[in-house]
């Protein structure tokens, strides 16, 4: 039987000895239990061992599942995201990571206005500028930037990306730390509204080199809850 509060515990403690390894404080970096496809019940679990944030991808499951779990977690939306099932996630999010095209951001502030709060958003960067992958080319980045940051009711907080596979952590270090060197770049921009303090990269298998080069929030699902389970 899997033991979460085990896995957590571990994962934790690797982050703090990455954060040592690179002179950071292990309480810069947050870690997101992405729960994409885990029951309910798992998710509370992973709550009384202290895990707070978690991270889902698909917005029916997420619409099913949230009011299913009982425990006051953090919710944050990692997946692609089709602008016209924004509306689920209105109000039920706490941040929203995957946001790479303007279309898709103006939706988001039409929907938080109707409530009249704010949304806190990463910008999705294809860093590996992958044909088959999401995310805004880094080269339009600062041009998506500034038509954000326009918006109302819309905080850009920092970045995210989905580097290129890659079986050695080590071949992924200079797409996460060509991340960090975009996020200085817009923050060096100074424009408001706009803050960098975030930086959303590195998962199960990558994620301390991830936090060596400046990951502010880790997406760990695997080493977490364990494979997921294939149909059929």
């Amino acid at each position: 039987m899997m033991d979460i509060a085990a896995n957590i515990a571990s994962i934790r403690q690797r982050i703090g000895a990455a954060c040592r390894r690179a002179g950071r404080c292990p309480a810069e970096v947050r870690l997101i239990a992405v729960s994409k496809v885990k029951p309910a019940e798992q998710i509370d679990a992973a709550f009384a061992s202290g895990q707070q944030l978690f991270g889902e991808s698909y917005v029916q499951e997420f619409r099913d599942k949230s009011s299913a779990v009982q425990s006051p977690v953090e919710w944050h939306f990692l997946g692609g995201l089709q602008s016209n099932k924004v509306k689920y996630l209105r109000g039920r999010v706490a941040m929203i990571h995957s946001v790479d095209r303007i279309s898709l951001a103006e939706e988001i502030s039409r929907q938080w206005q109707k409530i009249d709060q704010p949304i806190n958003v990463l910008l999705q960067v294809n860093i590996g500028e992958e044909k088959q992958k999401s995310g805004c080319l880094p080269g339009n980045l600062e041009t998506l930037v500034r038509t954000v940051a326009e918006l109302p009711r819309i905080q850009i907080c920092g970045l995210m990306c989905l580097p290129p596979h890659a079986d050695d952590a080590e071949e992924v270090r200079p797409y996460f730390r060509r991340m960090r060197d975009l996020a200085g770049e817009i923050k060096q921009l100074q424009l408001p509204g706009v803050s960098m303090a975030e930086l959303s990269m590195g998962m199960s298998g990558d994620f301390e080199v991830a936090v060596e080069e400046g990951a502010t929030l880790v997406r760990v699902g695997t080493a977490i809850f364990g494979e997921r389970i294939k149909k059929g």
